[in-house]
């Protein structure tokens, strides 16, 4: 008895003299911090693995649902019946109602064989794919976002703000001289960086417009601008004084993009694209690369943002400038309404839980 009462006191006296923080040593944040990582990577890889499962298994009904659809023509009857018995055969899980089983089988026919296998569209959640079916009805669109969707970090109400905003109409479409004064590579990545139209529609601007007051409401909204403007821009300043040999001079705005690697001066104006504008841009491009720009950052690039331009004047101007710049419009809203097809209303995160948690209830109200 005196051994073990002796061990559980040395056991004890161990725990009470664990050493305070301030005794650690010095490499102990270090390990701290590593050890930390490991679990939080290790945690993401976790739920990553559990959203491709619950992807590619979702994916796999649809294409059971599909093929039983095709080769014995039954109708909606089945998938009421089908929900009921899953719910009852595996009670304690979710995602089994009518409606969340149509959408399993539209993910079949959206995605046939091997493609739904390919892991990047594994990783979108499900409420990303419900979008992409429910806004989309181009195979080559849904790629594309889906791709942007995982690339950027989107959340679902994100994917679906770009969709109805025609992002993908968008990207790449402003005009430039990039392809004749970068490097084909650097030409590439900097044409997909831009857009044409930007799409302020967080803005409220009155019937008095000028150029200082969208820079104002532009930098009171930056995260939304930043958001607009795409992944990789970083916000530096706005009118940041510019000294050219005594003189001084304010560009509107100055961001870099660690995407490009470069600076990239942005020049609003509330009116009609004009020749002109181009030669201040150029000479606030050639002071920032003087006065800014790192040894290892490669060239300013520029972009004059009108209300509207003329894309062939645009393209005559730009092709004697030998600054790489490119000319877009914006807008606040968009001018052209989507689709009716694309139109449909896109059920909320709470009606979709609301039905999955009863879901005979919901094909009654259907």
């Amino acid at each position: 008895m005196s051994g073990n009462n002796a061990d559980e006191g040395s056991s004890s006296a161990e725990f009470s003299n664990a050493p305070a923080r301030s005794s650690v040593p010095q490499w102990y944040g270090d390990l701290l911090t590593a050890v930390s990582t490991r679990i939080e990577t290790g945690q993401a890889r976790t739920i990553s693995a559990v959203n491709q499962g619950l992807i590619h298994t979702y994916w796999g009904i649809g294409t059971e649902l599909l093929a039983r659809e095709t080769e014995e023509g039954w109708g909606a009857r089945v998938v009421t019946r089908l929900s009921s018995d899953l719910k009852e055969r595996f009670p304690d899980a979710r995602g089994f109602s009518p409606r969340n089983l149509r959408y399993m089988k539209s993910l079949a026919e959206a995605w046939p064989g091997s493609v739904m296998l390919q892991a990047p569209l594994a990783t979108l959640p499900w409420y990303h794919h419900i979008a992409l079916l429910e806004k989309l009805d181009n195979s080559e669109a849904r790629l594309w976002y889906a791709s942007r969707a995982i690339e950027e970090g989107w959340s679902r109400n994100s994917l679906v703000h770009e969709i109805e905003t025609h992002l993908h109409e968008r990207s790449g479409k402003a005009v430039t001289n990039f392809h004749d004064r970068l490097p084909e590579s650097a030409a590439t990545l900097a044409q997909e960086s831009i857009k044409d139209p930007y799409i302020f529609d967080f803005l409220s601007l009155g019937n008095q417009r000028d150029e200082r007051d969208l820079e104002n409401q532009l930098i009171k909204q930056v995260e939304h601008f930043l958001l607009e403007l795409g992944r990789g821009f970083a916000f530096v300043g706005r009118q940041m004084r510019l000294d050219i040999a005594g003189d001084e001079f304010f560009p509107d705005l100055l961001f870099y993009n660690f995407k490009l690697r470069r600076f990239v001066v942005i020049e609003l104006k509330v009116t009609k694209f004009e020749p002109g504008h181009l030669g201040q841009l150029g000479m606030y491009m050639s002071a920032v690369d003087d006065l800014l720009a790192q040894p290892d950052d490669d060239p300013t690039i520029g972009l004059l943002l009108c209300k509207t331009k003329n894309e062939v004047v645009a393209e005559y101007a730009l092709r004697g400038f030998k600054s790489p710049i490119g000319v877009a419009e914006w807008a606040t809203e968009i001018k052209d309404s989507l689709p009716a097809e694309l139109a449909t209303g896109l059920p909320t995160i709470e009606e979709l839980e609301s039905e999955l948690e009863d879901a005979h209830q919901l094909d009654q109200q259907s």
